[in-house]
């Protein structure tokens, strides 16, 4: 009873914002009751109009900057409020990862009541035209009398934001928004079609359109015309992941390579790769150097995906086993292990949050660990490891309140410390943290 939503008659309040919360607004008190602010940040003070009630907090949004914040900048995408792709572009780059650490760092304190030794220094990168992954909403509006193709609109998800270009994708998506919309309109299908799936390769960008019905022969026709015109590798997704293939007949897989670890990957368009390429190099250097793999060690790779940690690390030790939960990321794991000659990786399917006492990998003995699991995190996990002989993990995580929260697991129940920790800034113009820390035995 307590989350449910009562829309009153606006009331305009002055408030002074005193934080951000998780999915960046501002935060302020009235009468002692907590008001969520869209559109202001810490040290404002806003007149904000408030709209929605609920028992623990209302929520409402900025009509009018009174005093602002020195770090307010000019959002670069004209449709940042509307569109619900990005959060903080009114809050300048290296203020939005001070307030990352800041939300790391409360959720340690909070959650899992540990402090790393050491701080490590943000990860950063380019703030535009990072995004080569991406689930654009499509929609037929009648009242519009045209499609829009976008993001969901930040005041309702029920809605597709109208927009004609995206800031944060790649620039051969982010700049095509317009040409993509106008593209579903001459669709006979127009309104068969909910979602483009977005996936760039260093060669090739994959635009996957949902199709709930077959498609006629002319709508495929200008599908093609229009992916061999912009640049486009067109696949159409009439079922689950499974049946998603390119319209053309070609190849199935797009790639991309790491040239300093030597490795190349392919990957279908619905696989899981990271968002941010560049960053992704980044952070694969950042978390070897933290892990420090020697040439005589064997190392566990959990939640692996397709291998993008498990292969370079095995340039580096001995022997590496990746585990990871979807059994297609687990052949393309395989598969990109032989294409780079890689023979001292093996790879495992397996559910890692249920009863592992069948695997027989859980029984080998490990030296190092690097653990990147979803949200949900790894608490499930922990405890049915062989923990005792692994003297070093590397927890890369998106999501800190789990990371926290399996931080307090390792050092209270485990005799780990938390080493280091610190934010990348994997979304930048987000609210998303990611983050990564240290673990070394006692």
């Amino acid at each position: 009873m307590s989350r449910k939503r009562r829309f009153q008659p606006p009331i305009e309040l002055e408030l002074d914002i005193t934080d951000l919360t998780h999915d960046g607004r501002g935060v302020a008190r009235h009468e002692g009751k907590a008001v969520f602010v869209t559109g202001a940040l810490p040290g404002e003070k806003v007149r904000a109009q408030v709209r929605v009630s609920r028992k623990p907090f209302d929520e409402g949004s900025t009509v009018e900057v009174l005093v602002p914040s020195p770090d307010r900048v000019t959002p670069q995408c004209a449709h940042f409020g509307l569109c619900g792709g990005c959060a903080l572009q009114h809050l300048a780059p290296a203020a939005q990862v001070a307030a990352k650490q800041h939300t790391l760092a409360e959720n340690f304190e909070r959650i899992g009541q540990v402090k790393p030794e050491r701080w490590l220094e943000p990860l950063t990168g380019a703030p535009w035209g990072y995004r080569r992954r991406a689930r654009l909403g499509v929609k037929f509006v009648p009242k519009k009398g045209r499609v829009l193709v976008g993001f969901r609109e930040a005041a309702d998800p029920r809605f597709i934001a109208d927009v004609s270009r995206c800031e944060v994708l790649v620039e051969n998506v982010g700049g095509k928004i317009g040409a993509i919309a106008a593209l579903m309109d001459s669709l006979e299908a127009r309104a068969q079609i909910p979602q483009i799936e977005v996936a760039a390769g260093d060669d090739r960008t994959a635009l996957v359109f949902r199709n709930l019905q077959p498609l006629c022969q002319d709508d495929q026709e200008k599908l093609l015309a229009f992916g061999a015109r912009e640049g486009f590798a067109i696949f159409l997704q009439p079922g689950g992941n499974d049946t998603v293939a390119p319209l053309d007949g070609g190849a199935p897989e797009l790639g991309f390579s790491l040239p300093v670890y030597g490795v190349d990957y392919a990957f279908r368009p619905l696989d899981f790769i990271q968002v941010n390429g560049a960053m992704n190099q980044r952070m694969l250097d950042h978390a070897l150097a933290l892990l420090d793999p020697k040439p005589h060690e064997r190392i566990l790779d959990l939640f692996c995906g397709l291998g993008n940690f498990t292969l370079p690390l095995a340039r580096h030790c001995a022997h590496v086993v990746g585990v990871e939960g979807e059994a297609g990321l687990v052949r393309r794991a395989h598969e990109n292990a032989a294409r780079n000659g890689i023979a001292n990786a093996q790879f495992h399917a397996a559910d890692l949050t249920t009863d592992l006492r069948g695997q027989p990998w859980v029984r080998e003995g490990f030296d190092a660990l690097l653990l990147d699991p979803p949200r949900t995190g790894a608490d499930a996990t922990i405890p049915q490891l062989p923990l005792e002989s692994i003297g070093r993990i590397v927890y890369v995580s998106c999501h800190p309140g789990s990371l926290a929260r399996d931080a307090g697991i390792l050092v209270r129940d485990h005799g780990y410390r938390l080493a280091a920790a610190g934010v990348m800034d994997m979304f930048p113009h987000t609210a998303h943290v990611e983050s990564i820390a240290l673990f070394e035995k006692r």
